[in-house]
C-alpha cells in the first residue's frame, strides 16, 4: 500500500503547490482592477491639464509641475498592475484549472502506474533480474504439479474417435501391456495416444520408448517425449520437459522443434533476451512453412520488446533458400548433366539474394557447399573469401563458414 500512498502524496504536494500559485494570483486580482481604474483616471487628469493650459487657467509653469507628478502616479499605478498587455483569464474559471491540475497531476500518473508499472518491486539492476530469473527456474512448477493446475477442458475439446479405432485402440493398448517390451507396439501407441489427445497416456508410452531403446535412442525420440509433456501441461514447459529437449539436443544440437521450445521456456522464466536470440535465428533460417514459424511470427515481436531490441521481422523471402543438404547427397548419385540442372536453378537464386539483399552465414554456408558440388571450387573459394568480409565481427558465423569452405574438394582448388 505504501507504494500507492507516496506517490499519491507527492503528486498532490505538486498539484497543491501550483493550485496555491493560481489562487493566489485570483486574490490579488483586485489589487490589478484597482490600478487599472487609477490609470484611467490619471490619464483623465492629464486631459484636464492639458485643456487648462490651452484656455490660460494655469500658468506653463504649473502645467508642466502637475504634468510631472501626475506622470509619476501613472508610472506607479502601471507598476501594479504588472505591465500585462493581455486579458487575463477571469477569476471564475481558476477553481477549474485548479482541479484540472489536480487530475492531471494525481489521477493520470497513477493511472500509468497501475498499467505499466510492478508495484512492490524496486529498481532492479541486471544481475538481480538474471538472479531472479534463475530462482524462478529452479523453483518453477513440476509436471506433476502443472497437469493438476490445467483447468478441465483448456486443452481443447476432442473428437470421439469411430468405434472402430477406439476397438483397435484397446487392443493395441492391450497388447503392449502383454509384451512391455514391444517396441514397435509402444512407439505405435504413443502416437495414437498423442493423436487423441490423450498426453499424458501417451508420454507414458513414449519414455518406455526410451526406456527400451536405452542409448540407442535419438534425438527425435526424445523431443517427442518432450513434446507430449509440454502439450499434457497445457503449452508449460516443465523441468522434466526441460530434461527430454536437452537430451534431444545433446543428440542433435540444429533440432529446431527443440530450439523452439527451449525459447518458449525461456520466456516463461523471465529470459525473454535467450528467447529472441532463439527464435531470430529459427526465424532466419526457415523454412517458412515449418510448424514453428507461425508461433515464432506470433510471439517474437512482444519477445523482442521484452528483450530491449528494436526488431522488425525478415520477411519471408529473406528466410533460409536453397539446396538442403539432402539435395546435395542426391545430387552426387545423379549424371552431371541431371545434377547441374537440379542444382543450377535453386544455386542461382540463392546467389542472386545474397548479392542484392543479404543473409545468414547459414546461407553463404550453403551456397559454398553447392558451388562446390557443381565443381566450381575456385568460385565457391570466393564466395567464401566475401563472407569472411561480411561477417568479420561475428566469430560463430566465421566459424560456420570456416566449416563449408573446408568441406570443398582440395583437387584444383586455388586460394
Amino acid at each position: 500500500m505504501l507504494d500507492w500512498i507516496l506517490p499519491a502524496a507527492m503528486s498532490l504536494a505538486v498539484a497543491a503547490v501550483i493550485g496555491l500559485a493560481v489562487l493566489r494570483a485570483r486574490d490579488t486580482g483586485s489589487d490589478s482592477d484597482d490600478a487599472a481604474q487609477d490609470l484611467g483616471l490619471y490619464r483623465k487628469q492629464l486631459e484636464e491639464v492639458d485643456r487648462d493650459r490651452a484656455r490660460g487657467v494655469i500658468p506653463d509653469e504649473e502645467a508642466d509641475r502637475l504634468r510631472a507628478e501626475i506622470a509619476r502616479r501613472l508610472i506607479a499605478a502601471d507598476t501594479r498592475t504588472g505591465g500585462a498587455t493581455t486579458t487575463q483569464e477571469p477569476a471564475r474559471i481558476r477553481p477549474a484549472l485548479v482541479t484540472a491540475l489536480l487530475v492531471a497531476l494525481v489521477a493520470l500518473p497513477l493511472a500509468l502506474y497501475a498499467s505499466l508499472g510492478a508495484p512492490g518491486y524496486p529498481d532492479m539492476g541486471l544481475q538481480q533480474r538474471l538472479a531472479m530469473a534463475a530462482d524462478r527456474m529452479e523453483s518453477r512448477p513440476s509436471q506433476a504439479e502443472a497437469e493438476a493446475a490445467v483447468p478441465a477442458g483448456a486443452l481443447g475439446p476432442q473428437d470421439a474417435p469411430p468405434p472402430e479405432f477406439e476397438e483397435l485402440i484397446q487392443k493395441l493398448r492391450d497388447a503392449v501391456a502383454d509384451r512391455p517390451e514391444d517396441l514397435q507396439g509402444l512407439q505405435l501407441l504413443a502416437r495414437n495416444e498423442a493423436a487423441l489427445g490423450n498426453f499424458q497416456a501417451g508420454y507414458g508410452a513414449q519414455e518406455r520408448v526410451l526406456s527400451v531403446k536405452g542409448d540407442a535412442a535419438t534425438a527425435e525420440d526424445y523431443l517427442a517425449y518432450g513434446d507430449m509433456l509440454i502439450l499434457a501441461a497445457g503449452g508449460y514447459v516443465s523441468p522434466e520437459a526441460e530434461g527430454a529437449l536437452r537430451a534431444a539436443l545433446a543428440r542433435d544440437a540444429k533440432l529446431a522443434p527443440a530450439l523452439y521450445y527451449m525459447g518458449l521456456m525461456m520466456r516463461q522464466n523471465g529470459r525473454a533476451d535467450v528467447t529472441f536470440r532463439l527464435w531470430d535465428r529459427l526465424l532466419r533460417e526457415g523454412p517458412e512453412d515449418a510448424p514453428w514459424i507461425a508461433p515464432i511470427r506470433a510471439q517474437i515481436d512482444e519477445v523482442a520488446s521484452l528483450a530491449g531490441v528494436d526488431y522488425e521481422q525478415p520477411r519471408p523471402i529473406e528466410t533460409l533458400a536453397g539446396p538442403t543438404a539432402d539435395d546435395m547427397a542426391n545430387a552426387q548419385d545423379l549424371s552431371d548433366e541431371d545434377r547441374q540442372e537440379m542444382i543450377r536453378g535453386m544455386v542461382s537464386r540463392l546467389s542472386d539474394r545474397l548479392a542484392t539483399q543479404g543473409g545468414s552465414p547459414a546461407e553463404w554456408a550453403r551456397l559454398i557447399r553447392a558451388y562446390g558440388v557443381l565443381g566450381e571450387v575456385t568460385r565457391a573459394r570466393a564466395i567464401a573469401r566475401e563472407a569472411r568480409q561480411v561477417f568479420a565481427a561475428t566469430p560463430a558465423a566465421l566459424d560456420e563458414i570456416a566449416a563449408a569452405a573446408a568441406s570443398l574438394p582440395e583437387e584444383g582448388a586455388t586460394e
